[in-house]
């Protein structure tokens, strides 16, 4: 009698641990693998909403976007302007000058001297907490991590230590120490693991988070069906970004057939994303590192 074994699917890329050894590629894949020096790419926008969410799970980062006094950068009042400085920021922080890191860093400042809870916020937060400034820092270097992952591939252990300290500045560009960077990639996964603890979304936060997960413009009315399409496929690729847990607290349903849809179309993205020059697929963090050098020069607002 012939036994079968069950292959179990690999974990999804965004389910593995920081500092997981990298998995076997064919020779195919090796081939026509991106260098390890490939720094921001256009595609990794793709999983900006899924990065805010993740951001946003801690209820202090939630509370504190939600009801910031800074109107004109909130994300749900402008979110062209709240995304120009996000990536911005992203641009700055991995691959910027010691002086655009300085003036960006001076302009948050003042942009996060506004933001505080009242006695009537419901979680108390300050957006010059460390705490909250480390978690928003490591969400922003895991969504890196996820990215390389699947439009790049494997990191050895050589890149994978160089990409780890570099990932620091996501977090020191804020006002976050150095010392509190974990200190190296399997502290980071027990640093993640102990902060899903605190991670929750309430009925408040999940209704404001819900229309930048499905990718939808405060203003802009579509019809009935094409908007259905849209959030059908937006919610997909913001969902699929999601680990597990998050997609629970936003109650997103997933399951193995969305998961293959998503892969399917991760592997028809990677492809192209590797057919285009760099500079296009660069873009626009190429072109918004100009532009802070530009604000700069000028006098113009960075944030």
């Amino acid at each position: 009698m012939a036994i079968r074994e069950t292959v179990e699917p690999p974990i999804p890329h965004v389910e593995r641990p920081i500092a997981d050894p990298p998995r076997r590629q064919s020779g195919r894949q090796r081939g026509r693998a991106l260098g390890s020096d490939e720094g921001l790419m256009g595609v990794a926008l793709l999983a900006g909403p899924a990065n805010v969410i993740m951001q946003l799970a801690r209820p202090g980062v939630g509370y504190g976007v939600m009801e910031s006094r800074v109107e004109s950068g909130r994300i749900d009042l402008h979110p062209i302007k709240r995304a120009r400085t996000t990536f911005t920021y992203l641009a700055v922080a991995t691959a910027g000058s010691d002086a655009q890191k300085d003036a960006f860093r001076r302009a948050v400042n003042r942009a996060h001297a506004q933001v505080y809870s009242t006695a009537e916020s419901p979680v108390q937060y300050n957006a010059f907490d460390l705490d909250l400034q480390l978690w928003v820092g490591a969400c922003l270097y895991k969504g890196g991590v996820d990215i390389h992952r699947i439009f790049i591939g494997e990191l050895d252990a050589e890149d994978a230590e160089r990409s780890y300290r570099e990932g620091m500045t996501l977090a020191t560009t804020l006002q976050v120490p150095s010392e509190m960077w974990p200190a190296d990639r399997g502290a980071f996964d027990r640093y993640w693991q102990q902060s899903l603890a605190q991670v929750h979304i309430d009925d408040a936060v999940r209704d404001y988070l819900y229309p930048i997960a499905a990718g939808r413009v405060r203003g802009v009315t579509l019809p009935r069906r094409l908007q259905r399409l849209l959030d059908d496929f937006n919610l997909l690729i913001t969902t699929g970004f999601l680990p597990q847990r998050f997609r629970d607290e936003m109650r997103l349903p997933w399951d193995a057939a969305k998961q293959r849809r998503f892969d399917r179309l991760m592997d028809v993205l990677r492809t192209v994303n590797r057919l285009m020059p760099r500079f296009v697929r660069q873009f626009p963090f190429n072109v918004l590192l100009w532009d802070v050098d530009r604000r700069i020069r000028t006098g113009r607002p960075l944030v």
